[in-house]
């Protein structure tokens, strides 16, 4: 028999066990032992990048020992990582295909949100080869990893040209607009940019886009005076497969599907037909839209920057533009003025247009002359910078020397200047041989009387004597 001594020692020997056990489970030890042995591999970055864990299997498929990387940025151990993203995005990616050491992974990046801010990323590799995967799970993996190419291809094609940077000028109203598309960076809300025919109105459009958050997704420019009425629907909404004759039978995306994520430049806002309005308006609204042709209800996140050089307000009073969709699009606005109304703009935008296409002739650094810039100054522009580009170009295609001179700029502009010149000197002409003639006529009143000569003219006798200097008249009664 067991002595009753040997039973309570069994009886606590269980008891500490169990106690062991439960300590060893609610540790990161076991945690550890768990994330270190399934086969997917785990990382989870900070808010900043920066790692904070990587298992064994995800170590094993880098070749790296994971202790020795805590704390570095992500990027520095995984050139491709979007780990980083998805902290200062707050959105999540699933099954996105990634490309590591030649092969093709499933992963999904989440964020991980403590009161609504992003507190750290957790990133998993699913490390089955695409075969296996559709394998398992259909042709899902390969239709995701072929939208997920076409997007990334796409993202690359639609992405900004012009930052913040690329806007040039001195002036106060420009710099004025410069802080409000800062400030529009920093939001979502739409923005509706007015201003004439080529002031830059898609520079600012793309400036704001390239400093916000959406900036590493699509930027779709869709210009609504260059689509045929009856292409607009299916253009903007994309259609079904089948749903009209041309259509292609696998179907199309849309213009807001494309930009999802990302933001939408919905140029020459004026030109959009009225039965379209509405239909905008809704989009807008609900950010959810029907393919032409199809059943089920599309969503997509996406801002929206509309652009325009007509006057919105005299639409809607002539009934072409919908009071409802204009107070929907102009929620911040930015009206860029015309360059003729900010000369001292001119010169730094000379400056720039030449620095950019100097690289086709064969001087170093090409300069505009004094006059010249004075002409170029008070040119009118009623094509603004981009009228002002297209003659500077022009110029640089016949330049013989490194400077820019009255002679070398295009006729167009020299003649306006010149026959200014003309006009004001033909008008100074006129005005002194006036003066000339009102002073003789005073004098022969006077009878040669300066006193009473100045005081017919309303002037004081001095100023009389400068003037009869000035014109030369040397005797006190002429004729």
């Amino acid at each position: 028999m067991v002595s009753i001594s040997k039973k309570r020692k069994e009886k606590t020997d269980a008891k500490s066990a169990e106690a062991n056990k439960i300590d060893y489970f609610s540790s990161f030890g076991f945690l550890k032992n768990i994330l270190d042995n399934i086969q997917i591999g785990i990382i989870i970055t900070d808010e900043k990048g920066h790692l904070v864990y990587i298992n064994e299997k995800y170590g094993q498929l880098l070749s790296i020992k994971p202790a020795e990387h805590i704390g570095k940025h992500v990027t520095e151990v995984i050139k491709t990582s979007r780990l980083h993203i998805v902290a200062k995005t707050g959105r999540a990616e699933i099954n996105w295909p990634h490309e590591l050491n030649g092969k093709t992974l499933l992963v999904q990046r989440i964020p991980l949100k403590e009161d609504g801010k992003v507190k750290a990323v957790l990133g998993t590799v699913l490390f089955n080869d695409p075969g296996e995967v559709s394998k398992h799970a259909g042709q899902l993996f390969k239709l995701e990893a072929k939208l997920k190419l076409i997007e990334h291809k796409l993202t690359s094609l639609l992405s900004t040209r012009y930052t913040i940077d690329n806007i040039i000028g001195k002036s106060a109203s420009i710099e004025r607009l410069k802080e409000i598309a800062i400030s529009a960076m920093g939001n979502d809300f739409t923005v509706l940019i007015t201003g004439e025919s080529g002031t830059g109105k898609e520079l600012f459009a793309q400036a704001i886009h390239d400093g916000s958050s959406r900036r590493v997704f699509p930027f779709v420019h869709f210009n609504c005076a260059a689509i045929p009425k009856d292409l607009f629907e299916s253009e903007l909404f994309g259609y079904s497969p089948g749903a009209f004759t041309g259509a292609h039978p696998k179907g199309k995306m849309g213009k807001f599907e494309v930009a999802d994520q990302g933001t939408i430049f919905l140029d020459e806002i004026g030109e959009l037909p009225l039965e379209m309005q509405p239909k905008l308006l809704r989009v807008l609204e609900t950010k959810q839209f029907e393919r032409v042709g199809g059943n089920s209800v599309v969503g997509a996140d996406f801002r929206v920057i509309a652009a325009t050089n007509r006057d919105l307000r005299g639409l809607m009073d002539s009934g072409m533009f919908r009071q409802d969709l204009y107070y929907r699009l102009n929620v911040l606005s930015i009206h860029v003025p015309p360059l003729r109304e900010r000369p001292e703009d001119i010169p730094p935008t000379v400056e720039q247009i030449l620095q950019r296409h100097q690289r086709m002739t064969p001087y170093t650094v090409i300069r505009v002359d004094p006059q010249a810039m004075g002409v170029l100054k008070h040119y009118s522009w009623p094509g603004n910078v981009r009228e002002l580009s297209n003659a500077l170009e022009r110029t640089l295609c016949t330049l013989r020397q490194d400077i820019i001179r009255v002679e070398d700029l295009p006729d167009e502009i020299t003649s306006r200047f010149r026959s200014r010149k003309l006009k004001n000197n033909d008008l100074k002409s006129k005005r002194f041989n006036a003066e000339k003639q009102a002073i003789t006529d005073a004098l022969k009143a006077a009878n040669g009387n300066k006193t009473a000569a100045a005081k017919i003219l309303g002037i004081h006798r001095s100023l009389l004597y400068k003037k009869l200097e000035k014109h030369k008249i040397t005797h006190s009664i002429p004729g």
